[in-house]
């Protein structure tokens, strides 16, 4: 062993207890975390009913979590610069206390203000059990360890709606808050008893840091108006919404500020300038569409399955959960393979099997689909994305001292988490104005002089009339059906184009994972090989 790497060794320090009994224990609280941000989903209409609010107002349940959470995210690394255990626990008990407050909650306002601080306390919880991870194994089982951690991020959402639509089915919606109660009360004494701060964090403790309310300031409004514009934007017609424009100007200006500012800030709530290490810079970047890939095909094989198809809640549920099995068994393969395979090699074939998988997307769904197609589908959408999490997540630490593990794991996770919010944006919208396009062009097909309508027309007309309905009756009701008959097929188009979106931003994300630099597979990441 080199001199450098055993100071890195002995800076780093290694835990007294088993490293995987303390995976166990960080990934428990990042899994409980990841689940809420979907779980609460499903309950919505329940929670609108219950508290005597209209639909659109319970939708802010979820705004005012996403809000809070995106604006500690980028943040973590500098808030744990006190004590990371201290501080992960701080997150832990703020979270499980205001999950009791949530599944208490009298009314809508309570419980939106109880969401703020419930997402506030979840927001340290992911990117500090990375961190934690990422110290606790030494570099070359450091890929194995983030498998772990994959499997909480990636699985935590697959299987939320479904678990939120059970509980609240069966239950009441107030439980799938309560559940996180005991969860979060025996992890908080389990991270109490093993969890430990490297010694390289101890000797930071005592360091003075500098409060830089600029940068909270402009951090605070920038991502809760970008947050907002994404959750509001489609609702609200985009720009034709003073509100809309009026939070876009706002967000643009505030994080353009942001970075400036932190740039030349000696100490920074968000080291921007790790973006000057193109290995970290693109890293980002992937996570950021992994985010949008991840979290679009969770909101499009649902909602298609349901829309257009019939499909109950749980039945489209049942259509994902294969899905999610194969990333468990998937994600532990992955975290092996990078201890053998070049990261940039393993992400390169991720990106190119999910893009296969989404163009095969295109050419496969259709109104015809079978529970059985539709299940083999989303199974193969999801092959590329178990190659994907964990390597990403180890070429982020390429070339980044341990003193910025923190830093790291927050802005990572945040930039996940931004894309899952972009993903589901911009598949909604894409979704609603491409169906419209879709609409205008198979209604000029619809006319008089149109034999083929004729014809579909006169038929359908003599089955109503011969099913007792009288002629005037059934030509309007058949005028009904060819045109609900159409919105259906518009709407079928405009998923078979946002299939084909995903399919190329993947695509291009495969051609940048060649850039990427070459780690040790030895080594986890930590150096770049010759």
């Amino acid at each position: 062993m080199t001199t450098a790497a055993l100071t890195l060794d002995q800076d780093i320090g290694r835990p007294r207890y088993n490293p995987w009994l303390i995976a166990v224990v960080v990934a428990l609280a990042a899994f409980m975390e990841v689940l809420d941000t979907s779980i609460a989903n499903v309950a919505l209409p329940y929670m609108a009913g219950n508290l005597g609010a209209s639909n659109d107002q319970s939708t802010w349940v979820l705004t005012s979590y996403l809000v809070s959470n995106a604006i500690i995210l980028p943040m973590t690394g500098w808030l744990a610069g006190a004590g990371r255990k201290r501080f992960f626990m701080s997150c832990l008990g703020i979270f499980t206390i205001s999950s009791l407050l949530c599944g208490l909650a009298p009314s809508l306002g309570f419980l939106l203000l109880f969401r703020v601080l419930q997402g506030a306390g979840g927001g340290g919880l992911q990117p500090m059990a990375q961190a934690i991870l990422a110290d606790t194994f030494p570099p070359e089982k450091r890929g194995v360890a983030f498998a772990l951690y994959g499997i909480t991020a990636i699985m935590a959402p697959t299987i939320g709606p479904t678990l939120g639509g059970w509980i609240t089915f069966n239950y009441s919606w107030r439980w799938i808050f309560l559940i996180n109660l005991p969860v979060g009360v025996l992890t908080w004494f389990l991270v109490r008893r093993f969890v430990e701060d490297p010694p390289y964090l101890q000797r930071l403790k005592g360091a003075a840091v500098k409060l830089d309310y600029v940068g909270i300031a402009l951090l605070t409004v920038g991502i809760g108006a970008l947050q907002i514009l994404l959750d509001k934007g489609q609702e609200d017609d985009w720009f034709r919404s003073r509100l809309i424009t009026t939070l876009v100007v706002t967000s643009a200006v505030c994080l353009i500020s942001l970075v400036v500012w932190e740039w030349f800030e000696k100490s920074p709530i968000i080291d921007v300038r790790m973006f000057k290490s193109f290995n970290f810079a693109s890293a980002s970047l992937m996570m950021f569409m992994l985010g949008i890939m991840l979290f679009s095909s969770l909101v499009l094989m649902p909602q298609f399955l349901q829309t257009l198809l019939g499909y109950t809640s749980q039945l489209a549920g049942l259509a994902l959960s294969a899905g999610g099995f194969v990333l468990l068994i998937e994600t532990p393969i992955t975290g092996q393979l990078t201890t053998k395979i070049q990261a940039r090699r393993i992400i390169a074939f991720g990106w190119l099997a999910l893009s296969i998988a989404m163009f095969y997307s295109t050419k496969r769904i259709d109104l015809q689909i079978s529970f059985s197609a539709a299940t083999w589908l989303r199974i193969a959408q999801v092959v590329g994305l178990g190659f994907l999490f964990v390597p990403i997540t180890l070429v982020a630490y390429v070339g980044i001292a341990p003193e910025k593990n923190n830093a790291v794991a927050g802005i990572i996770n945040f930039m996940r988490n931004m894309g899952s919010s972009v993903g589901t944006s911009l598949v909604t919208t894409l979704i609603a104005r491409r169906a419209q396009v879709h609409q205008l062009r198979l209604v000029e097909k619809a006319r008089i002089d149109n034999p083929n309508f004729i014809n579909s027309t006169r038929g359908l007309t003599q089955h109503f009339v011969n099913s007792g309905i009288g002629r005037h009756e059934a030509q309007a009701t058949a005028y009904a059906r060819i045109y609900h008959s159409l919105q259906a097929q518009a709407a079928s188009l405009a998923y078979i184009d946002t299939f084909m979106v995903l399919c190329v931003g993947a695509a291009i994300m495969f051609g940048i994972s060649f850039l990427l630099g070459k780690n040790d597979p030895g080594g986890g990441g930590v150096r770049v090989a010759e």
